[in-house]
């Protein structure tokens, strides 16, 4: 099972048009939310200050002083709140209006090196090939299959252009055909909320059918009438994905039946087909446990039984292969191991086999079946590479890079009896491509390799992987890139980014964008720290709940190291981080901000402790087991202790460019909002604070592949202006 279908659950976004009464409303009362020189008009550079408005939290007999919770706006339609966040826009327009036409230059080199003609690798399933195009100035893709050859005609299955004509924000994160290869379901959000309609189109006709499921995941699994699919609800206040329905084609939705409800509020749902096609399966998990119920899927009306009830910190994926379930597993392995057991006995683990051992060095990460091997998908040193291991003789084999640094993630692969696997590679140098390979001889074909438009000639840069000691004795990872042949590397901007939070790990891969970085002399560098899995699970447990610290400690710590060996211009050091990465930036901020020049926090997650204390909030219920449960009073303690937004003080703070989404689901706009103001308020020196809010959009940004570099120009544009880069 690919362990994405889960994230997308786990985590896993409509314009906001004033009408002129609205506008008129917001500019009377700007006053009242947003002090600025009578002198000055709003989009100059006086800066914008939000009014204090002071609310008291009382928590565990101590009381917290919140002067901005005012700027939360559930409706997000509030004039005052809407005036403070375009006043924060103006500001930041008007302070960076001297570098427009150097952002937009850098916005068209970016976009002129998409190929903007391309197609993915098809795959086979059943008499078709399915695929995906993008057109020359077309901002989405078009979905597409072929029957019989990859020379017969184009039949177009959605366009998405098309559907997203008329959406300031449009995305679609699941498309499926059913079993006959007839009916085409696919997803919608035109919100930016991450809740998706799922819509059904005749493939035979070409016309779309009535039924339209509202408030999903976006996911759905078909049984095999062709006719019944099964899909996960969200809950209409905290958008947990925590009700699985069953749905008949033709009848209305208020006919489905309810076939799951997750009662515990600490877990997520989600629903897929086995990679088989044989069973239809529920996954339902919090953050250190799950447990998995499967139905065959000729037999929808049926009752779901569970592969192994749910216990204390026991997760596990499964997935079916010749009447065995084969299961990762953490049970008694940190780093998991694969185990097999027979569909419909693996409830009783004597029946369990081990398959892979646990190894102390190396995590798996996920898993896939083939005709005659297994395949795992593993992380070693902070690598992630491949091996199949023979299902009969035990032979084993790696797949893997001479490379120092790199990604390799097992691909799509449809079908379960064959023995070719598809894979894909890249690094920070070598761009991404997509091969083959035969398991039995190890024949590897090239089946497409990413295309750059201009001339890139990846000798012309180096990446390396070095490690550095943390303050506690940890030797941490870092992976980094820059261009041959622009001076010594204590001379160049160094930029720092991380994540460090839920085990993700940020893999190195190449970006088309960062070329714009890397050309004009940035040192880029990825540190793995803690709170990812970069070094397998311990790596991550050592970096969450009450060794939270651990994950900042690195991040600092690998910055003084780097700048200590002489990369990077101590003058000139940034970093960035998103999401949770944000509360990375914004920990980092308070406890060592001045070792930075400036920081980008990608709608960040600062406000801790509120919003975990805040169960109507999306996401809070099923983080407890990362972060901790503030209701608990140690818990509450250490949150509030390295909480950016409640540790601000009255002290010096770098550059600070921070960006939200006004309808971000993962992290509310009001956070960075707060946090923004209080900066401003706090901070004793003359750097900037910048707040850019998009008004159309939530936590990923813009939707389309060439608006999404908008931002992404403007980003850069904050660093090259503090680093002094003009051209």
């Amino acid at each position: 099972m690919k362990t994405s279908i889960i994230w997308v659950a786990a985590l896993t976004l409509m314009g906001c048009q004033n009408q002129p009464e609205e506008q008129s409303s917001s500019a009377n009362n700007t006053a009242k939310s947003v002090e600025v020189s009578p002198e000055e008009p709003m989009n100059s550079k006086q800066t914008p200050s939000a009014e204090k408005r002071p609310h008291v939290f009382q928590e565990h007999g101590l009381e917290r002083v919140d002067n901005y919770h005012w700027l939360r706006d559930d409706t997000r339609s509030d004039p005052d709140v809407l005036a403070y966040l375009n006043a924060e826009n103006d500001y930041l327009e008007s302070t960076m209006a001297d570098t427009d036409a150097f952002t937009d230059r850098v916005y068209n080199e970016i976009v002129n090196r998409i190929v903007q003609n391309d197609e993915s690798v098809p795959y086979k399933l059943g008499d078709y090939w399915y695929f995906k195009q993008y057109k020359e100035g077309q901002e989405y893709p078009i979905y597409v299959r072929k029957k019989g050859s990859m020379d017969a005609a184009d039949e177009v299955l959605i366009d998405v252009n098309e559907l997203a004509a008329g959406h300031a924000y449009y995305a679609s994160n699941t498309q499926s055909v059913s079993h006959d290869h007839k009916l085409y379901a696919f997803s919608e959000d035109t919100v930016s909320r991450r809740k998706y309609d799922i819509k059904f189109k005749n493939l035979t006709t070409g016309e779309m059918l009535p039924d339209v499921i509202t408030n999903t995941t976006g996911s759905i699994a078909w049984a095999k009438d062709n006719k019944t699919v099964f899909y996960t609800r969200k809950h209409p206040k905290t958008l947990l994905p925590y009700q699985v329905y069953r749905h008949e084609l033709g009848t209305s939705t208020d006919e489905d039946v309810l076939v799951y409800e997750e009662a515990d509020n600490t877990f997520y749902v989600a629903c897929y087909t086995s990679r088989s096609n044989e069973y239809i399966m529920i996954y339902t998990g919090a953050t250190t446990l799950t447990e998995i119920l499967y139905l065959p899927a000729d037999q929808p009306q049926g009752e779901f039984k569970s592969v192994l009830p749910r216990a204390p910190k026991h997760e596990y994926t499964v997935e079916d292969f010749n009447g065995d379930w084969i299961i990762k597993t953490n049970w008694n392995a940190l780093n998991s191991r694969i185990m097999k057991a027979p569909i419909g006995e693996s409830t009783d683990k004597d029946q369990w086999q081990e398959l892979i051992a646990h190894d102390d060095e190396t995590l798996i990460y996920d898993m896939e079946t083939f005709k005659d091997w297994l395949v795992v998908e593993q992380r070693k040193e902070g690598i992630k590479h491949i091996k199949a291991v023979h299902w009969e003789t035990g032979e084993s084999k790696l797949i893997q890079s001479d490379e120092a640094t790199y990604t390799m993630s097992v691909a799509y692969n449809p079908e379960q009896d064959q023995n070719t696997m598809r894979y894909t590679f890249d690094s920070l140098t070598q761009l991404g491509s997509d091969l083959e390979i035969d398991l039995n001889t190890d024949e590897k074909t090239l089946l497409k390799q990413d295309k750059i438009n201009g001339e890139y000639k990846p000798e012309d840069y180096q990446s390396e992987r070095i490690e550095i000691e943390a303050r506690d004795g940890v030797m941490v990872p870092v992976s980094m890139v820059y261009k041959k042949g622009m001076g010594a590397l204590n001379q160049r901007p160094l930029l720092v980014y991380a994540y460090g939070s839920y085990g993700a790990s940020i893999d190195p891969r190449f970006s088309l964008s960062r070329l714009s970085l890397l050309d004009r002399g940035f040192v880029y560098a990825i540190p793995h720290i803690r709170g990812s899995q970069a070094k397998g699970r311990q790596w991550y447990e050592d970096g969450k709940m009450f060794n939270k610290i651990n994950t900042f400690n690195d991040f600092i710590d690998a910055t003084k190291a780097m700048l200590a060996q002489d990369i990077g211009d101590k003058d000139r050091v940034y970093a960035w981080g998103g999401s949770a990465g944000g509360l990375l930036m914004g920990a980092v901020a308070n406890m060592d901000g001045m070792l930075y020049d400036g920081m980008i926090a990608a709608v960040p997650f600062v406000d801790v402790v509120t919003t975990m204390l805040d169960e109507d909030i999306p996401l809070t219920t099923g983080e407890f087991d990362e972060w901790g449960n503030p209701k608990n009073k140690d818990s509450y303690d250490y949150m509030l202790s390295y909480s950016p937004y409640d540790q601000v003080e009255a002290k010096d703070y770098p550059n600070i460019l921070i960006t939200t989404g006004l309808h971000d689901s993962q992290v509310q706009y009001w956070e960075p909002a707060k946090w923004a103001a209080k900066l401003r308020e706090k901070k004793t020196n003359d750097n900037l604070v910048l707040l850019r809010t998009n008004m159309d959009t939530g936590h990923g940004g813009a939707s389309g592949r060439f608006s999404y570099f908008k931002e992404t120009a403007q980003d850069y544009m904050f660093l090259f202006k503090l680093a002094g880069i003009k051209e």
